[in-house]
């Protein structure tokens, strides 16, 4: 799986439009549940169940918090699937790989990888 980082809100929309297959990591660094989730996101790397998905991280502290105010995003850290250029899921809090490779396989069943 490639990882992205945004480094600005447009890196953010490039991206959306640059991958049919799109996981979204919205973090901060003072975020216990947030350098879980990043644990979890290399575990699910590792598996085939992540080829052809792209993860792009967007931090909070780059991008701004009006940004993520203007997103809609209430905690972080939040994992948000972008499957053909739309949003198909927000699960925010942290996910264990098992739950992210359900989500994965759930909403980009027809993404082209």
């Amino acid at each position: 799986m490639q990882t992205l980082h945004a480094a600005s809100p447009e890196d953010h929309h490039a991206a959306i439009a640059a991958h049919p297959r799109l996981l979204v990591d919205y973090y901060k660094d003072d975020c216990p549940g947030c350098r879980m989730l990043d644990m979890a996101l290399r575990t699910f790397a590792a598996t085939s169940d992540a080829e052809g998905t792209v993860l792009l991280k967007v931090k909070l502290e780059t991008v701004g918090e009006d940004f993520f105010r203007g997103l809609g995003l209430r905690q972080t850290p939040t994992l948000a699937l972008f499957a053909d250029g739309a949003e198909a899921a927000r699960l925010p809090g942290f996910q264990a790989p098992a739950q992210i490779a359900q989500a994965v396989e759930r909403h980009f069943a027809r993404a082209p990888a």
